[in-house]
């Protein structure tokens, strides 16, 4: 018998005759290698029909191409490999580089910090001798001095603007390389090769802010044209207009900008902002986009106050990239603003004085949005629905646009509020702007709109949560729709995006079934999905005649659902579709929003705040309890708002249903959090076990409540944790009263 060897180098021009090496012709070479493309590890059957269909391969044996098509699989397998090594050796240089910038930056903080303890111990040992010095215009400030005025007087000439564009790119720099802000590492963010980036956010500065680096697979410029649409990717900003742009000398460019941002809840008032952008390259190659605001000290261009919206501040901010070898950018991103907090109730404060929420909702989106075109561009993929992931952007962002439009109900986007009906706990707007209801209804094939709907109704309202983290909640609506949703409604919004008209909804009527959730897509790190919500229709025709869609569709987008992050807010967003709805489909969002404001303000000590998470133990599940361990009582602000296209003669049904609904859901969701809640008998764990989680957790309230009152087990030798206690529960002979107190005496009472 002959043998056979094999081997990865060199395969492809060696044959075997008789024991012996050939070299393959060029021309056997070129058909192998069509071949391998075609079928990279053909049967024993299909490589005797490979010899026999092509001519050129009739002098070789079976066996031998046997061994070819192992040593070329062979040699594909390492070239990957070793790809993939390459790869992760340039991002762990890229991360060695910005590890080791960030090791400068605290030794230089850690100096200065020195420098500053030095000076005011010697301050303190000579306080009979320390004078104040009238002759100069200075003031000391921790040991450092700064002439005063900080800012001279510039005009609006291109030599004064670029006066303030330089001063802008000065500071952005000590900002994102040096030390002129104090930074924390932000809690839960732990930089490595697989993280998202080096995060952190500022202590003790003016304003908020939150400084991020990391590396991205795209070019600089590339870089610098996605972060600087930032509609794009900032689902918080409505729109950002370039009014002027000037040309330096130096190649670099000035523009004037005026930037809405959306208000993330009902009760405060949306910000603007008049800046002023730089873009230029340094010498060593790098790219650098930077911002500030424009101020009246600076002589320079002004902007009139817009109404419905305080002027906010954005000091020195940008992004400084960096080429990278081997392809790719280093990139340094900083946001600093001062949002003016002050014109909102000191309730509501922490949602424009949080430096995490900061990084949470701008610098992590930008990173997040730079990754996942790179990965796209690297591994062209498309998702299930047919979808390619920029379409899918493309849906969230409008998803995200047309709620946060709901949330604020700007005039000049036609909505216009309605009289109250005595209660001022929920808001109702409506729209009958063409633009508004033009994109809510479906279009035949001439352009016009299908459905006889010409207006929009929003009913909205925000309500505070205690002791219930966002990503718990948030979790427990969407998976758990048929707790708080009326099915006749989500039919009502059903047929709104269908031809023909759509009558009143009906009463709760359980028509709908269990809901199935079909994945669609997902951001690089979990942190946003997007799905879609099937309702299956157990009756096809309601009471009253009318044809119902045999199933109900939702478009839906989640994210902030991860109990492992710290203080991160939450979202379920959700709009009717058809169930073959296209890329421009009409979409009217509706959904929830929720916004942790906990006392997470600049002015305590992120120093303590970091070493609570660092001695929390190992990283698993939070629970309720964790965060009250941690941070103590935990609270939110939850704004809810839904959409409905409606026929404008039936306005008024049509806002008394929404309200009625509006403030159904706000129970509900008040029931679901005093049901997450942490119980008052001891901590618990929230992890939903095997079954119904609601039955098995009031089975739990109820064994814990009996031994609370009574001092005694209700049952003998039953885990509560098992599931068999819900069936035990139930089969107990003797009848248990449960009673529910609430501010208003009443009593339930259920027999089992």
């Amino acid at each position: 018998m002959m043998a056979v060897s094999s081997s990865c180098k060199g395969g492809d021009t060696l044959g075997m005759d008789n024991g012996k090496y050939v070299r393959y012709t060029p021309e056997q070479v070129e058909a192998l290698e069509r071949l391998y493309h075609d079928c990279p590890k053909p049967s024993s059957l299909r490589r005797q029909q490979l010899i026999r269909e092509c001519p050129i391969l009739s002098n070789i044996e079976p066996k031998q191409i046997k061994v070819w098509f192992q040593n070329r699989r062979c040699r594909e397998k390492q070239r990957k490999e070793a790809s993939r090594l390459q790869a992760v050796n340039r991002k762990l240089s890229a991360m060695n580089k910005l590890l080791m910038e960030e090791n400068d930056r605290l030794q230089k903080q850690v100096s200065n910090l020195v420098y500053e303890n030095g000076y005011f111990r010697q301050q303190t040992q000579n306080t009979a001798l320390v004078t104040t010095d009238t002759s100069c215009e200075s003031v000391v400030t921790s040991g450092q001095h700064h002439l005063s005025p900080q800012h001279p007087p510039r005009d609006a000439s291109p030599a004064g603007l670029l006066s303030i564009a330089e001063e802008t790119l000065t500071e952005f720099l000590s900002k994102a390389t040096g030390t002129a802000v104090e930074w924390v590492q932000m809690p839960g963010m732990k930089p490595g090769p697989d993280s998202i980036g080096i995060i952190a956010i500022s202590h003790g500065c003016t304003g908020v802010a939150s400084r991020a680096c990391g590396l991205v697979g795209l070019e600089p410029t590339r870089v610098a044209e996605i972060l600087k649409d930032r509609p794009s990717w900032y689902r918080d900003c409505r729109a950002v207009d370039v009014l002027n742009v000037l040309t330096t000398g130096t190649n670099g460019t000035i523009e004037l900008l005026y930037m809405q941002l959306y208000a993330p809840t009902t009760l405060a008032p949306a910000r603007d902002f008049w800046l002023l952008r730089y873009t230029s390259a340094l010498e060593d190659g790098s790219l650098v986009v930077c911002e500030s605001s424009l101020n009246n000290t600076q002589n320079g261009p002004s902007m009139p106050p817009v109404p419905h919206f305080v002027r906010a501040k954005m000091m020195p901010s940008g992004y400084l990239i960096r080429p990278c070898d081997g392809g790719g950018s280093i990139i340094h991103i900083v946001d600093h603003i001062d949002f003016e907090s002050g014109s909102i109730p000191e309730v509501l404060r922490p949602l424009y004085e949080s430096s995490t929420l900061l990084a949470q909702r701008t610098t992590l989106a930008a990173f997040r949005q730079l990754r996942q075109i790179s990965q796209e561009i690297t591994q062209p993929m498309v998702t299930s629905w047919g979808r390619r992931p920029a379409a899918l952007r493309a849906l969230g962002q409008r998803m995200s646009r047309g709620f946060n439009e709901a949330i604020n109900g700007f005039t000049d986007e036609g909505w216009t509020m309605m009289e109250s009906d005595g209660i001022d706990d929920v808001t109702v707007l409506v729209n009958s702007s063409p633009d508004k209801v033009m994109g809510a209804a479906p279009m035949y094939a001439d352009g016009f709109p299908s459905s006889i709907n010409n207006a929009v109704l929003c009913a909205k309202a925000s309500m505070l949560l205690q002791n219930v983290p966002p990503a718990i909640l948030t979790r427990f609506l969407r998976e758990h729709r048929s707790e708080w949703a009326d099915s006749s409604i989500d039919g009502y919004s059903a047929a709104s995006v269908k031809a023909g008209p759509c009558g009143l909804p009906l009463a709760r009527n359980g028509s709908f079934g269990g809901q199935v959730i079909l994945p669609l897509a997902h951001t690089i790190e979990n942190e946003e999905f997007m799905e879609v919500i099937k309702l299956e229709n157990m009756a096809h025709y309601r009471p009253d005649d009318m044809l119902m869609p045999a199933d109900i569709f939702f478009l839906q987008l989640c994210s902030g659902v991860d109990e492992n992050a710290i203080g991160t807010s939450a979202e379920l967003i959700f709009a009717p579709i058809d169930a073959s709805f296209t890329d421009d489909a009409p979409l009217l969002p509706s959904g929830f929003r929720i916004i942790p404001i906990n006392n997470v303000t600049n002015s305590q000590n992120p120093t303590r705040d970091l070493a609570s998470t660092l001695e929390a133990g190992p990283p698993g599940k939070r629970t309720a309890a964790d965060y009250l361990g941690q941070s103590g009582p935990t609270k939110s602000v939850m704004t809810i708002a839904f959409q409905f296209a409606y026929e404008i003669h039936l306005q008024e049904n049509i806002a008394a249903m929404a309200r009625q609904y509006v403030r159904s859901i706000i129970a509900s969701v008040q029931r679901v959090a005093l049901a997450l809640s942490p119980s008052p008998f001891g901590a618990r764990s929230l992890q939903a076990p095997s079954g119904t989680p609601e039955a098995h957790l009031l089975t739990r309230w109820i064994c814990q409540s009996f031994r609370f009152f009574l001092g005694e087990e209700l049952f003998k030798n039953v885990d509560e944790r098992s599931d068999s206690m819900l069936k035990t529960l139930w089969h107990h002979s003797d009848a248990i009263m449960c009673c529910s107190l609430k501010v208003c005496l009443f009593f339930i009472f259920h027999a089992f």
